[in-house]
This record gives structure tokens, C-alpha cells and sequence, in this order.
């Protein structure tokens, strides 16, 4: 498994209630997902590859939990295999039938959950934005 950006308890934290079971794994799929997404995008690491920048290691957490979230109302479990379900059930929730939900935003051919994107261009680490003189708060981390 590649770099992790979120925690078990983050995860908890964010949902605001207990985690499923399979916590680790969703979080996993959900940082590969990230990091596919982010392919191209520009910020400083450490030598582990790690977001040099507290800021950006809590996007980047905050988007992994966003992903998990998503999947877990969606019936999902980071396999892509969620919409073939007309039931779905977590815990005491139930869900069944079948609507036709918004496209969610693809970026570099990874679908992300409509939070995750927006964490991800609030950060602004969605790769191609442009942004304006003194919006990269990270700058003076760059090597030229």
C-alpha cells in the first residue's frame, strides 16, 4: 500500500460516529484514490513523499475522509463495484432502490466523492489550477 493520509480516529472525527469494521482498508483505497487524483499537482514533501505542509497533510486527510464518507452512503467500498446495488445497508441504516445520483467530479480518471473534490480545490491542490500571485501559501517551500 502506497502513503495513508488519514487516521482511524480522524476518520471517527469526521463521520462524527463509529467507523466501519474495514476502516483501514477504505481508508487506503481512499488515499490511493487521492493520490491518482493528484497525479500532477505541485506542493512540498518530505523524503517519504509525505505533504511537507500541516495544511496540506489536513486537505489531504480531510479528503480521504470525504472519499470514505461518500462510499459509505453510496453503498461503495473503493472497489467501483457500488452501483450494481439496489439495497444497501450499514448498521441500523438501510437503503434500497436505485436513483440516478450527479456524475461525481472525475479528476486524472479517478471518480471523487463531490467533498473530496471540494476540499481538494479549496486547498487548492487540484493539479492545473491557476492561481493567483501570493495564493500558494507553501511558495517559499519551491525549489526555484
Amino acid at each position: 500500500m502506497g502513503r495513508v493520509y488519514a487516521t482511524r480516529d480522524q476518520l471517527a472525527a469526521y463521520l462524527a460516529t463509529n467507523v466501519p469494521n474495514d476502516a483501514e482498508r477504505l481508508i487506503g483505497r481512499a488515499s490511493e484514490d487521492i493520490d491518482a487524483a493528484l497525479l500532477t499537482a505541485v506542493y512540498g514533501v518530505d523524503e517519504m513523499g509525505y505533504p511537507a505542509e500541516a495544511r496540506i497533510r489536513g486537505v489531504l486527510a480531510n479528503a480521504v475522509c470525504a472519499q470514505v464518507e461518500y462510499w459509505l452512503a453510496t453503498g461503495e467500498d473503493g472497489t467501483g463495484t457500488g452501483e450494481q446495488w439496489d439495497s444497501v445497508s450499514i448498521g441500523p441504516v438501510s437503503l434500497s432502490g436505485r436513483t440516478s445520483p450527479p456524475e461525481p467530479p472525475v479528476v486524472n480518471g479517478v471518480e471523487l466523492a463531490p467533498r473530496a473534490y471540494r476540499a481538494l480545490h479549496m486547498g487548492a491542490l487540484l493539479p492545473g489550477e491557476v492561481l493567483a500571485p501570493g495564493e500558494l501559501p507553501w511558495r517559499d517551500e519551491l525549489p526555484w
